[in-house]
């Protein structure tokens, strides 16, 4: 009789469930080598009712959706003596969906690694037209494993650490996944899979957490994080103007259900280390890489370019237009010299949506 009424039950539950970022900087360390939201029908998760009367982590429910944005300059160094000068980059993201419990469902973390050499006389050495890999893009070319000896890649031990997390708090994961070196516990699961430092990963996760905030997804939601990257706007220094070695990174966390976005964030990098015409470096180092999306009204597009809504305002926009749609409807968006012409995304998006468009289309294809 029990079992025909919880029967009964699941099957109500699976007619009646229809689908109806201030980033906190955090330096990663680790071992290296040398308007309206249209929701989609889902199909209900297997629910089950604790002996608590909570929902258990496989009932599709609301969740939150967020992510960390953090970026690292200091090991960059002037070029001197003969050696040349090197701007270092390493950005790491972490994306997370969170339900009101507190209760991570879904993490991914990706980092990029980027450097651009220049000489004394301020001049750039390096090819900074070739492409930029994320870590997971790199996958084993990454070199741990071939050249430092690893039990596996960078991206197999970050995504051990993403699989422990889901189903923890944050404060279960803090608990479990690292000891007091910031590495996991001897012994432990996880230990097995993960060899790197971890602790500010999970301070990521953590930030990522913090940040979430209510965009329309679910659960059962597939959760992407995808960036494109660029070093295309280096340049060298000149006698009028320090040369800059610079990192663009614009960045997606996207939530989708049968390949209907469901949520949405966008944000982007710039990080730029200067030099003057002897390889000397004349950035401060020391100050935290802001993302746009932290920047806000610093940003500068409405105080110093005129602009009707500063750069978060419109990605934000954007990311709420989209989100209902398919990554054909979205490439498929009416625009003018890269603007937007339909007039309900016109009305608050006024810059050049190709760059959303392309993370959109990575994040779903």
């Amino acid at each position: 009789m029990k079992k025909n009424i919880l029967t009964i039950i699941a099957m109500l539950l699976a007619v009646s469930l229809l689908a109806g970022c201030a980033g906190t900087t955090v330096v990663v360390n680790e071992t290296k080598p040398a308007a309206a939201v249209t929701e989609a029908p889902k199909a209900t998760e297997a629910a089950a009712e604790q002996t608590d009367g909570t929902t258990s982590a496989t009932e599709s429910v609301p969740v939150k959706t967020g992510i960390c944005v953090s970026t690292n300059i200091s090991e960059s160094s002037s070029a001197a003596d003969g050696q040349e000068g090197v701007a270092k980059f390493d950005v790491t993201i972490a994306a997370v969906t969170v339900d009101d419990k507190g209760v991570i469902r879904a993490c991914k973390i990706d980092g990029i690694p980027a450097s651009v050499k220049f000489d004394t006389t301020g001049a750039i050495v390096s090819d900074t037209a070739a492409e930029v890999l994320t870590k997971n893009e790199k996958g084993a070319d990454y070199g741990m494993v071939a050249y430092g000896g690893a039990i596996a890649e960078w991206d197999a031990q970050v995504a051990a650490l993403c699989d422990y997390a889901v189903g923890k708090t944050v404060e279960e994961l803090k608990n479990g996944a690292i000891d007091a070196s910031g590495k996991a516990p001897e012994g432990s699961d996880l230990a097995s899979s993960a060899t790197i430092y971890l602790g500010g990963y999970v301070s990521a996760i953590e930030a990522a957490v913090n940040n979430a905030a209510d965009l329309g997804a679910k659960s059962g939601d597939t959760l992407a994080l995808v960036t494109v990257n660029s070093l295309g706007k280096s340049a060298a220094a000149t006698a009028e103007k320090d040369g800059a070695a610079q990192l663009e990174v614009d960045i997606a966390a996207v939530t989708s259900w049968e390949g209907v976005i469901s949520s949405c964030i966008i944000d982007a990098v710039q990080a730029k280390v200067s030099f003057d015409t002897t390889g000397t470096i004349t950035t401060d180092l020391t100050v935290p890489v802001q993302t746009k999306n932290e920047k806000g009204a610093d940003y500068g597009m409405v105080a110093y370019g005129g602009a009707t809504a500063e750069w978060n305002e419109q990605a934000a926009s954007f990311a709420s237009y989209v989100t209902g749609k398919t990554a054909e409807e979205v490439a498929g968006i009416a625009v003018s010299e890269g603007k937007p012409t339909d007039a309900d995304l016109a009305s608050s998006v006024t810059i050049r949506i190709g760059p959303f468009q392309a993370l959109i289309a990575k994040a779903l294809g």
